[in-house]
């Protein structure tokens, strides 16, 4: 059975006609269990880990003024979120999350985390819906713990956004290898570099992307040999996205989804998915690409 973590608070109240859609946290756990790919069950409580499991990624300043309302104005409106301390809390019981499927995907194969995926975060500061990078912090647990034996990690960024705050994260870290696929032309306007950057035309076809990606993928898993994968399925590849700029169709984005995770599961990859973004208008798009990952996920393990 799947493990994957969700609490209420991911689903945080925003300002009315606020951008960022907080509703499919509420609706993609419903979905999934009303259609029967999941019970009940498979869903975790994720809660705040120790600091020190936030303070090996993030620089301590920052964290001490997102936790107690320090953020300069500038540095909230480039979060793209309100402060509060309900939102803090949110954010750390995300970490959390990925922090606790990292754990339990070494003994599954795989866990899931219904939010997460926040890339944009650097070490010093948030960006884009991202004030924490979940992704990096439980990366970096894992490569803490030897014992774990995990000596090198692969993070599998398709998000249609680049993963900025991650690759610089680990512009200098040998052990974390950074792909992201994302759009030329989209956020963030100034790209940082990740091990290995693919960026796509607006537009981009089913076909252009997928075939990317199936001569990409298999490659790097035999160049980097990973012991461990995390990656960040964002559906805001649909052409249906207003912020994504590409061309997928929720076919295309569904066959991406299943040639990631059949990869790592035919590698006897242990892996970590995360949601990322999405950003269609119609709240139904949005959850029916996010259920298609754990569904795929689901019929492997």
């Amino acid at each position: 059975m799947l493990s994957i973590a969700w609490a209420p608070l991911y689903a945080h109240p925003l300002p009315d006609n606020h951008r960022f859609p907080m509703l499919k946290y509420e609706l993609l756990p419903e979905q999934l269990i009303r259609e029967g790919t999941v019970p009940e069950s498979a869903f975790f409580a994720p809660v705040p880990p120790p600091a020190a499991d936030i303070l090996r990624t993030h620089d301590g300043s920052y964290f001490e003024r997102l936790r107690t309302g320090g953020l300069t104005r500038q540095e909230e409106r480039a979060t793209g979120f309100p402060w509060s301390p309900q939102l803090i809390e949110r954010e750390v019981t995300i970490l959390g999350g990925t922090l606790e499927c990292a754990r339990r995907a070494l003994h599954s194969g795989i866990a899931l985390n219904i939010a997460g995926g926040t890339h944009h975060a650097f070490r010093d500061r948030g960006e884009g819906f991202c004030l924490l990078n979940d992704q990096a912090a439980a990366a970096d647990y894992l490569l803490a713990h030897p014992a774990l034996g995990v000596s090198k990690v692969l993070i599998v960024d398709l998000d249609v956004h680049q993963g900025n705050g991650t690759a610089a994260i680990f512009q200098h870290e040998p052990r974390v290898f950074t792909f992201s696929m994302h759009g030329a032309r989209n956020y963030p306007h100034r790209k940082e570099q990740s091990d290995l950057d693919l960026p796509l035309a607006d537009g981009t076809d089913d076909a252009t992307y997928l075939a990317l990606l199936h001569h990409t993928l298999p490659r790097l898993l035999d160049d980097v040999q990973p012991d461990f994968v995390f990656y960040l399925s964002g559906v805001d590849v649909l052409a249906t996205d207003k912020l994504g700029h590409l061309g997928l169709s929720r076919e295309g984005c569904r066959q991406r989804d299943e040639f990631v995770l059949a990869l790592c599961h035919r590698h006897a990859l242990p892996v970590v998915v995360c949601m990322g973004g999405g950003y269609s208008p119609r709240i139904a798009d949005i959850i029916e690409a996010h259920a298609n990952t754990f569904r795929i996920a689901a019929d492997l393990w």
